[in-house]
């Protein structure tokens, strides 16, 4: 397969060497006319055109002369990844190109409107074949080979992702390749924002191009409900389209529903923003139920294929997915992003991440920097301008997993461990803190949030989170000044807003993700470098139930044996995290789903397995999160599930029966079934956490969400027990996963349950469920 890789990619490289070598034939005799008395064209228009052209060549010319020879020798011990890492690190040329792009492609354009040499050179480039080809030249023009160097980058970072992929872990190339990959990575993302060629286009009313700056999908609120709006910013105007509905076979088109000259487009300010309708944020559990189907006919559409099914029915399983996924993109986004026209109208978009936000708001900032007039577009120019966005969109297809093909990674399912180290690079000291966002089912959440790190240039948080992946493929890390001014209230949804600071992304690669490893990182964002580290661990390695070498402690040690050494009827740590969370931590936003920071959680473990005298001080100091993290925490290393293994499948069965008293009688009498400790301290975890739920308009966690978060933890079969369950990553996520969440909600939604009674029951039903 490396070989495969290698030979298409020196074919392609091959192909490129001519491209460059055509671009660089007519240089030589336009220098030799331009000192001349008849000059085609200047040697500064000469340098600006051919900028760079030469050094790439040598690059790429040395990179294929090293590299060929070890493919056609081949033998699979070769090593070639210095010969990748030296390419990545000359990416620094292709900086200076891309940064000349621009002016070259002008400087171009007016040379050949003004000399009919230059022009009948540019039209028809000769580029020689490949070796082995029939054809021995092809005609392009200039412009399309300045072209190619840009495209050149991303193809070498696919093959780069490719050859990973296929390269082992413990192959002297690995390293090498993945640091390529690295450099490659970060360089592209840096020029993405400033060069696509698909973006010339249009005229703008000044008579200058108008280019296609940033488009993309966004929720809209109009007329109180929720649409899905095609939106695009041009280097004048922001046009809000949507697709309109065409016969079969017909050319799509975009209708314009409005437009806002940037000259004419203001942000309100928090405090100004009126105050906007009601917002109808749908409850989480009702998203989270929605996520629960859309796993679940993913799995079967992976069963489907895998059985060789009718391609009717995975088409109709498709459909319903998109469907599905429709409806969780427009309704999971609730930040508000503003947008006024100064002649009066607002419009108001529904945003999943402050990320995407402030994206749109710095680019259209950047924008209006530029000497901007403000116009009306007729409606012949305004139906020119919507039917240009058809061919100049940048993103094509609705954010949504049945959009994608079979063959794009389906992301990560299980654990992401990333550090927050420091940050560097900030101009006067501040109050900082970071966010980290992963995507979601097409959409970005928010998952973790550092401390605030008071007055200083130079923060170091040096936290841990536990962040869960849903089939993520992506990791952003936005750092924030944090504001403490009253006034700056936002009135769409009172919050006070902070300030931006920076903000990256950087791709989950499963190849480099998945060592047992620290992997250390950085990313640069406006002139700040964030230092962070990350691991992943798959949701099976991550709930492994692994008993504990040393039984003095609570950690890992079955409950009953804790119990009886406590002389307690519930262990001190679960009473103990579950009166402080009560005590302080019952209104907390997101109370057990946002996590703990790690090393917090860590040194709580460690006091409480000591049995420390110093266990109530620490606890009254430590962030609620860590708390809430170190119960789950316990629940998820005892070495059985609190609700056993033994009783596991018949939990599986009960809450599958569809007639209710068969179900009700089934439910109950597995909980007499259980230990004595078991049930006790599942009684009074579910009391607690109905006591959790009764908050949710103010920590917004619901029962549904609570259920979500210690359905697996409470339930998941120990090692042995469940390999006889495990399938694929994203299938344990859908279907055991599914079910043991529904277990613990059943339980939840029940009328209380007390012990006693429960006992006392036992006399009336027979031993066999």
């Amino acid at each position: 397969m490396r070989k495969l890789v290698l030979s298409g990619f020196l074919a392609s490289e091959e192909i490129y060497i001519n491209q460059l070598e055509a671009l660089l034939l007519p240089m030589k005799p336009l220098k030799a006319t331009a000192t001349t008395s008849q000059p085609v064209l200047t040697l500064q228009q000469i340098e600006t055109i051919f900028y760079k052209i030469q050094d790439i060549y040598e690059i790429h010319k040395e990179f294929y002369d090293s590299l060929c020879p070890k493919v056609q020798q081949w033998d699979s011990n070769v090593t070639m990844g210095h010969l990748f890492q030296k390419l990545a690190s000359q990416l620094g040329v292709y900086k200076a190109f891309v940064d000349n792009y621009k002016i070259a492609l002008e400087t171009a354009e007016k040379c050949s409107q003004s000399n009919y040499q230059f022009q009948k050179i540019s039209e028809e480039l000769k580029v020689k074949g490949p070796k082995d080809s029939k054809e021995s030249h092809t005609s392009v023009t200039m412009e399309a080979l300045l072209y190619k160097p840009i495209d050149r980058v991303t193809r070498s970072t696919l093959v780069l992702h490719d050859l990973l992929k296929h390269t082992p872990a413990d192959h002297p190339d690995y390293p090498l390749l993945q640091d390529a990959l690295r450099i490659s990575q970060n360089f592209l993302s840096s020029i993405n924002e400033d060069i696509d060629p698909r973006r010339t286009a249009v005229t703008t009313p000044k008579g200058e191009t108008r280019q296609l700056v940033k488009d993309g999908f966004l929720v809209e609120l109009s007329e109180g409900s929720r649409k899905l709006r095609h939106v695009f910013l041009f280097t004048d105007v922001l046009l809000c389209a949507k697709l309109k509905k065409t016969a079969v076979g017909k050319h799509q088109q975009y209708d314009c529903k409005w437009y806002v000259p940037l000259a004419d487009l203001v942000f309100p300010s928090p405090e100004e923003s009126e105050h906007c309708p009601q917002v109808h944020v749908i409850p989480d559990h009702e998203l989270e139920d929605m996520k629960m189907k859309i796993s679940a006919i993913k799995s079967e559409v992976q069963k489907e294929k895998a059985n060789k099914g009718q391609s009717r029915a995975i088409e109709r399983l498709k459909k319903k997915m998109f469907e599905n996924e429709f409806w969780l993109l427009l309704n999971s986004p609730a930040i508000p992003f503003r947008i006024h026209n100064r002649n009066g109208k607002s419009y108001l978009f529904l945003l999943s991440s402050d990320y995407e936000r402030s994206e749109w708001r710095e680019a259209i900032q950047r924008l209006q920097k530029k000497d901007l007039q403000a116009f009306v577009l007729s409606s012949v120019e305004l139906q020119v301008l919507t039917g240009s966005c058809f061919k100049l969109r940048t993103v094509h297809n609705i954010p949504v997993t049945s959009n994608k093909d079979d063959d794009e990674s389906p992301g990560l399912y299980g654990f992401l461990h990333v550090i927050v180290h420091s940050a560097k690079g900030f101009k006067q000291s501040a109050n900082l803190y970071c966010t980290l966002e992963v995507d979601s089912f097409g959409y970005f959440v928010s998952k973790a949030k550092t401390r605030v790190f008071r007055d200083t240039t130079e923060p170091q948080w040096n936290e841990e989170f536990e962040i869960e992946l849903e089939g993520s493929q992506s990791l952003r890390i936005l750092c924030y000044e944090k504001c403490y001014d009253k006034t700056k209230l936002n009135k769409d949804n009172n919050e006070i807003v902070d300030k931006i600071m920076g903000k990256g992304q950087i791709q989950l690669d499963p190849q480099a993700v998945q060592t047992k490893n620290w992997h250390m990182d950085v990313i640069e964002m406006n002139g700040i470098k964030v230092e962070f580290s990350m691991k992943f661990t798959s949701r099976d390695m991550s709930l492994k139930r692994t008993p504990s070498k040393k039984q003095t402690g609570v950690f890992g040690v079955k409950i009953s044996v804790v119990t009886k050494r406590e002389r307690s009827k519930v262990p001190y740590i679960v009473r103990q995290c579950v009166e402080e969370v009560e005590k302080r931590g019952i209104e907390e936003v997101g109370i057990y789903r946002i996590s703990g920071v790690a090393t917090d959680i860590q040194a709580l473990k460690a006091v409480f397995d000591a049995n420390n005298k110093d266990i109530l001080v620490m606890l009254s100091d430590m962030d609620i999160n860590a708390i809430a993290g170190t119960l789950k925490l316990y629940f998820r290393e005892l070495p059985e599930p609190l609700l056993t293994d033994r009783l596991y499948p018949a939990f599986m069965e009960g809450i599958a029966l569809s007639d209710p008293a068969a179900k009700e009688n089934c439910m109950m009498h597995l909980l007499r079934s259980l230990p004595d400790p078991n049930l006790i301290t599942f009684l009074f975890l579910l009391e607690h956490l109905k006591r959790v739920a009764e908050k949710e308009p103010i920590n917004k966690m619901s029962l549904h969400n609570l259920a979500t978060v210690f359905g697996p933890t409470l339930l998941r079969p120990s090692e042995g027990e469940s390999k006889a369950h495990l399938t694929l990553a994203s299938d344990i996520w859908s279907h055991d996963v599914m079910a043991q969440v529904q277990v613990l909600l059943y339980y939840l939604q029940h009328p209380p349950i007390s012990f006693s009674e429960l006992k006392r029951n036992t006399l009336y039903f027979s031993t066999d469920v």
